[in-house]
């Protein structure tokens, strides 16, 4: 029996019951009201943000509103990793979160913004600080790519898995 033999004979059967690494991971989060509901909101901040600009920052920032309540909140980037607006963290606004590792060492800022430049937008996980939490917890996020009075960035929102 030649390799080729081999291969479909012994090898092809046996790793159909093998899945390898990356089949395992999954890149975005199982359907869910919760899935569902982030992508609606980040797709009608996006509009928002492309009509109306950094004006719409304010609207975003209303404690208790759509945009902005327990654990749902949006932020927006620039494509250098610069923080432009995030009502729950606001001291990051202004800084430039390129290069920052969560615990497991991703690089999720600059993964954020891969996704927002090659696909448009998508989701990323990543190991996060949930607020009066004292271990990071998984966390999902959905980006989008914007255009913030005429700048490229990107608009997104998460959920903690756990």
């Amino acid at each position: 029996m030649n390799i080729k033999g081999l291969f479909i004979s012994i090898l092809l059967p046996a790793g159909m019951f093998c899945s390898p690494p990356q089949a395992i991971s999954q890149s975005y989060p199982l359907t869910s009201e919760t899935t569902k509901q982030t992508v609606a909101l980040v797709d009608k901040a996006a509009a928002l943000i492309d009509s109306k600009g950094k004006a719409a920052f304010a609207e975003f920032r209303i404690k208790d509103s759509e945009w902005f309540h327990g654990d749902t909140y949006l932020f927006v980037y620039d494509l250098n990793a610069n923080v432009l607006f995030n009502p729950a963290f606001p001291a990051r606004e202004g800084t430039n979160v390129h290069g920052q590792k969560d615990t497991n060492g991703k690089l999720f800022h600059d993964a954020m913004i891969r996704t927002a430049e090659t696909t448009g937008s998508g989701w990323v996980d990543y190991m996060f600080l949930r607020p009066g939490q004292t271990q990071p917890s998984h966390k999902w996020t959905y980006v989008q790519a914007v255009k913030i009075n005429g700048v490229p960035g990107l608009v997104g929102s998460g959920f903690y898995s756990e």
